[in-house]
This record gives structure tokens, C-alpha cells and sequence, in this order.
């Protein structure tokens, strides 16, 4: 005979196959984590009249001296010089310019221009700088992680003495910084925050895809200083998922949701949303749409 302890052991065998079996033949339409779907303001519509976007390269002897990148300007067909545009600047442009996965500003934008959902805005896509190498075949370093995590105005600088200017060589862009949100994604995220809070008179709204507010250069830091410094006049959507990453600079979900806590102790005008995602755009390019509406409400054009 079996003793007791053998027979709980083979229930606990049985009991774990029983549970392996119902999930394989659970439902299919049962959603899967960071099964996030696009809707139709993602997608291009006929009759809508897409926007001209221009790609650009920079090359920097100031700032971040010895760097180059690629920038793209998108101007929707609604644009006219005589009626200055808001300003929607993104980290990693090329990405979302490449309509990767769920990453596609420029149509979004297209859409709900169109259906005056959104003011008329000049998107600002910009790469992070790159490095050429020193010699033929080298390798080029990349730039991304000095300029995106770091904290302080060194990005900010850039962007209002260099990029800004370029663009309002050929472009009327609103000075009101009501008028002007910053995005990013992981590193992306963490400069569009850093720039609004260096430079809240220059950007007002901020965009946040699961943000890198971990210790990689500095940016944990942000709950304390939220907390403890007079609240900025900044906006901020922030998407976060509860399965991003864990690793030696920290856990992804648990950082973005220590900021949205210190945005909330502050009085902010937030909007966080955790998803069931990894460290993906999925869930929060589904929003976007969304999000671009939020952040943009109550918005009026000094054109009107």
C-alpha cells in the first residue's frame, strides 16, 4: 500500500497534469498578455489627406559634438505659414516614420487632423545621435543612452538651439508651450519627461511608453524630485506594462507606477495606464490615438 505522504505526492501529479491540460484546451479568444490590437485611427483611410514628411540629417559640432542623425519633419496638408502649427516632437523617430509594428505617429496624426480631433501639428521625429567610427570599417557607437537617460538640460539645449531653429527656418511652429508635447518610448521617454521638466516653458505635455525611470543613468530618481519640488505646468500621459523589464536598473512597471504616485501626490495632470505588456509598443501604440486626444483637450489655437 501507499503511505500517505506517496499518495498526496501523485495527487499533486495528477492535479498539476489537469491544470496543464484545461489550458491547452482553454479557448483561443481568451487574451494573451500584450495582445493589444490597433484600431482604425491606425490605420491610413481613404479620402484623408496624409501629410508630407521630409528626412533630414544633423550633424553636431556643439552639445553633442561629433554626432550624427537622422531627423524627419512631418507637416500635415492642413499646415499653412500663415497660422502657426503645434509642435510634436519624438524620440526615435526613424521607428515611427518606418510605421514599425505599432509605432505610426504619422498616421495617426493624418487621421485625426483630418477629423479636428487634434490641432494642426508639425511632428519632429528625430534619431538619437551616432558616433562614426573613427576608421574604415569601424564600428559606430551609438549615442542613445547618454542623451536619452541622463538627466539634466543637455538634450533640452539641443533640441531649442539646434533642431527647433532648423525647423523654423521653413516652418511657423506655436511658441506657447501649451502648444507643444515631447514623446518617447523606454530611454525615449525618460528625455521627453526630462526636457518638459528642464524646459516647462517650451513643452508642456509629455507622451510616456513605458519609460526607463530606473536607475540607468540617474532617472530613478524622479519620484523624489516630482515630490519635492513645486508642481511644473506639465501634462503627462504615461503607459507603463506590468511585465516590462527587471534587471540590474530595476523593475520597468514598478518605477513607472513610483511616478505616476509621485505625478498624483503633486497634483499633475496625469493619465497612467498599466497594461499586461513586456517592454513593447503594442499597448500603448493601440492608445495613441487615445492618448493624442487626452493630451491635446481643452487645447485652443491662438489661430482661432
Amino acid at each position: 500500500m501507499m503511505d500517505n505522504r506517496n499518495s498526496l505526492s501523485l495527487a499533486i501529479r495528477l492535479s498539476a497534469l489537469a491544470l496543464v491540460v484545461e489550458f491547452l484546451l482553454a479557448p483561443t479568444s481568451v487574451r494573451s498578455a500584450d495582445d493589444y490590437k490597433l484600431g482604425p485611427d491606425s490605420f491610413v483611410q481613404p479620402g484623408v489627406p496624409q501629410g508630407l514628411i521630409t528626412k533630414h540629417k544633423w550633424i553636431s559640432n556643439e552639445i553633442f559634438p561629433g554626432t550624427v542623425r537622422d531627423y524627419w519633419i512631418y507637416v500635415p496638408k492642413q499646415y499653412t505659414p500663415s497660422k502657426p502649427a503645434c509642435l510634436l516632437v519624438v524620440q526615435d523617430g526613424g521607428v515611427h516614420v518606418k510605421y514599425d509594428g505599432d509605432r505610426r505617429v504619422p498616421i495617426v496624426l493624418d487621421n485625426l487632423i483630418h477629423k479636428g480631433d487634434i490641432p494642426v501639428t508639425i511632428g519632429v521625429l528625430i534619431d538619437p545621435g551616432v558616433i562614426p567610427p573613427l576608421v574604415p570599417g569601424g564600428r559606430a557607437r551609438n549615442n542613445r543612452n547618454f542623451e536619452y537617460d541622463s538627466l539634466g538640460d543637455r538634450y533640452s539645449r539641443f533640441l531649442m538651439e539646434a533642431i527647433l531653429p532648423e525647423v523654423e527656418k521653413k516652418y511657423e511652429l506655436v511658441q506657447d508651450p501649451r502648444g507643444r508635447a515631447i514623446m518617447g518610448s523606454s530611454s525615449g521617454a525618460t528625455c521627453a519627461w526630462t526636457v518638459a521638466w528642464e524646459r516647462p516653458d517650451a513643452f508642456s505635455k509629455v507622451i510616456s511608453w513605458d519609460g526607463s525611470f530606473a536607475n540607468v543613468r540617474g532617472a530613478n530618481l524622479y519620484p523624489s524630485l516630482i515630490r519635492k519640488t513645486e508642481r511644473k505646468p506639465i501634462r503627462v500621459f504615461m503607459q507603463a506594462g506590468a511585465n516590462s523589464l527587471n534587471n540590474v536598473h530595476g523593475n520597468w512597471a514598478l518605477c513607472n507606477q513610483q511616478m505616476a504616485s509621485a505625478l498624483e501626490f503633486s497634483g499633475y495632470d496625469y493619465w497612467f495606464v498599466l497594461g499586461d505588456g513586456g517592454h513593447t509598443p503594442k499597448h500603448a501604440g493601440s492608445l495613441f490615438p487615445e492618448t493624442l486626444r487626452w493630451i491635446w483637450r481643452d487645447y485652443t489655437s491662438p489661430n482661432e
